[in-house]
């Protein structure tokens, strides 16, 4: 049977993706995906064959993975981060009911959530809810309740898609629906570039983040009541008994 593999390539780094991925894009002849992670991919595998679409244009780049892999050719369909992670792996099995002869394969990725959090530390050591700010597929009111029930259930966050030109102002609305719930000093975290060129992050309150303008590559983090700033890094913790 013809086979697609869904290829969660982490942030972008050769060294950030898995051996399993990497073997996928290596045994591949396609290489399909959205333009500006097929451009990561190209500069460690040029010789591959690429197909790609822009942002929004999700089901035209997965029924061009499935017709390719209809002529019998092995093809990697690219998500950044985890491929299940707001990645193309659900809408890949959706649409593969209508392709019998294509399997689809989900290959796992390193999430922003973790790349990110182990630059600040270990923010999501104990339960944690990730949530995305993005309300093209999901209306605001939906992110608004979802913000909410986190704060009240005393959740480590990790906001992605924070921000863009049209929803500058996102983030500070998810503010204040947590300040409702959460004090000023709450400690929280930006990890921005993950895994490419000009990686940082910064560790904040909840107040200062509110006045924050980031982007679309920066991932937000925002502790739970117990999270700490520790020798400058962002640490929630299990509930282990440490002795001082």
């Amino acid at each position: 049977m013809n086979q697609i593999d869904v290829v969660g390539m982490g942030p972008g780094s050769r060294e950030q993706m898995t051996q399993q991925a990497w073997k996928a894009l290596e045994e591949s002849e396609v290489i399909v995906g959205y333009t500006v992670y097929t451009e990561l991919i190209k500069e460690l595998l040029p010789d591959k064959e690429y197909r790609t679409t822009p942002m929004r244009r999700e089901v035209e780049r997965c029924r061009i993975a499935f017709e390719e892999a209809k002529k019998g050719r092995r093809v990697a369909m690219v998500c950044s981060g985890d491929a299940g992670v707001y990645g193309m792996a659900g809408l890949m099995l959706e649409l593969g009911e209508a392709y019998p002869e294509v399997s689809v394969k989900v290959v796992p990725g390193v999430t922003a959530a973790l790349a990110g959090g182990a630059l600040l530390g270990a923010p999501l050591v104990h339960d944690f809810a990730v949530i995305s700010l993005s309300d093209l597929l999901t209306p605001w009111e939906k992110i608004e309740k979802r913000l909410r029930y986190g704060a009240l259930a005393d959740l480590a966050l990790c906001i992605y898609n924070p921000s863009s030109k049209k929803r500058a102002d996102y983030l500070k609305r998810a503010c204040k629906i947590l300040l409702e719930v959460m004090e000023t000093e709450r400690v929280c975290g930006l990890a921005y570039q993950i895994g490419r060129e000009g990686e940082g992050w910064e560790i904040l309150t909840l107040g200062e983040l509110k006045e924050r303008q980031v982007d679309m590559f920066t991932t937000v983090f925002v502790g739970n009541s117990q999270t700490r700033k520790l020798h400058g890094q962002m640490v929630t913790p299990r509930g282990y008994s440490v002795e001082k």
